[in-house]
């Protein structure tokens, strides 16, 4: 498959769930297999506009939609909990997929987009047609975040102690795209992504609910903060760390420098299962390496 670079003009779409007015794109017949595709965190829809390219040849119908907290998804109400968690964040995708009529869909995402994926293949893989999943088994372990990691790893993890505290809190207000491109270079050392690439996603952190939504994330998983209560039944489940039987793909970057390599997860996919390296490739995959991300998709599909 030859990659052709181009950006998004679809007309955006938005759907209303329970919490939100989620925004997406939809691209692809309507009666094309369904494919979701979730960013992650410092990201946005546009490091799958590559993959976008690539998977409509193939039959697919491609749905992108934002994270709440970034770009054009707005929450319905101010008294909502503006949380980042992990449970709400499968919880948005499930309500997108029933919102959109979808029985099933082949879900693929990293960082937080993955752990939304990977946690409705888990607790509702009659929903999944396959997954694929950036760095493997996105499901935290919140009851064991305060067990220390070894150094190197600990150090890759600065910016989440730094949103500990309201100094972060106030670093993010501040200069977001400062953080965020610092981390693009750090955890994606090989990937030589220019200005306008970097502030066409740039765009997606003036959500006025990102530094809200970011701050909760990273301080919920380690337990510090209480998380919203719509969802606790959801995080009671991910306590048990559930296996996930559906056919799944699973992907790390070779160079990948926050995350050191995840092919140890392969016992909790019970299901066809396959674990691959792209060389060369950090953290953000699907933009690093859109072919091989779009194949991974495909053939994820053929295993289901």
């Amino acid at each position: 498959m030859k990659v052709r670079a181009t950006c998004i003009v679809d007309s955006m779409k938005a759907v209303k769930t329970s919490q939100l007015e989620i925004a997406y794109f939809d691209h692809g017949p309507i009666n094309g297999w369904p494919c979701i595709l979730n960013h992650g965190f410092p990201y946005d829809i546009h490091c799958y506009d590559d993959c976008i390219d690539l998977l409509l040849p193939q039959g697919a119908r491609v749905i992108v939609p934002y994270l709440r907290g970034y770009g054009a998804t707005r929450f319905l109400s101010t008294e909502t909990l503006r949380s980042g968690e992990q449970a709400v964040l499968a919880n948005d995708l499930l309500e997108l997929m029933d919102a959109l009529e979808l029985e099933h869909a082949v879900l693929a995402g990293y960082d937080w987009g993955g752990r939304a994926a990977c946690i409705v293949a888990a607790l509702w893989p009659e929903r999944v047609t396959a997954l694929v999943s950036g760095n493997s088994y996105n499901i935290q372990n919140i009851a064991r975040a305060m067990e220390p990691a070894a150094a190197a790893e600990e150090a890759s993890y600065w910016y989440q102690y730094l949103f500990h505290s309201e100094r972060g809190r106030a670093g993010l207000v501040k200069d977001r795209r400062d953080i965020a491109r610092l981390l693009w270079q750090m955890w994606s050392p090989t990937w030589q992504f220019d200005d306008e690439t970097f502030n066409r996603t740039a765009m997606a952190f003036d959500n006025p609910d990102f530094v809200d939504v970011v701050i909760h994330s990273y301080r919920h998983r380690y337990g510090l903060v209480e998380g919203d209560p719509s969802v606790l039944h959801i995080e009671a489940q991910l306590q048990k760390q559930p296996n996930i039987s559906v056919a799944s793909i699973t992907i790390d970057g070779d160079v990948d420098g926050v995350d050191t390599g995840t092919k140890s997860h392969a016992a909790k996919f019970t299901g066809p299962h396959e674990h691959r390296v792209f060389q060369d490739a950090g953290h953000n995959l699907p933009q690093e390496m859109p072919e091989l991300w779009a194949q991974a998709i495909v053939d994820a599909k053929k295993m289901g």
